[in-house]
């Protein structure tokens, strides 16, 4: 996994990877830390978006929060 730039240092994002169509996202903390979203949850114009703010480092945690809420395909 790539690690989160965290350029406001206030994200609970630790780590992300990209896949066709997918992103892994690793929190920093709660039950279940990992979350893939792909192409059927949440879709891929919101994936797509994920994807460039997770390379950008800054605002995956408050889209996830604010967009995407519960929408994600597994969580482990």
């Amino acid at each position: 996994m790539t690690p989160y730039k965290n350029m406001n240092g206030n994200s609970n994002v630790e780590a992300y990877e990209l896949g066709e169509g997918s992103i892994t996202v690793r929190f920093m903390s709660g039950r279940h830390r990992n979350y893939l979203y792909d192409s059927v949850r949440p879709g891929a114009s919101v994936v797509a978006r994920m994807q460039a703010l997770a390379q950008q480092g800054h605002g995956l945690n408050s889209y996830i929060s604010t967009t995407v809420k519960s929408s994600f395909s597994k969580k482990w």
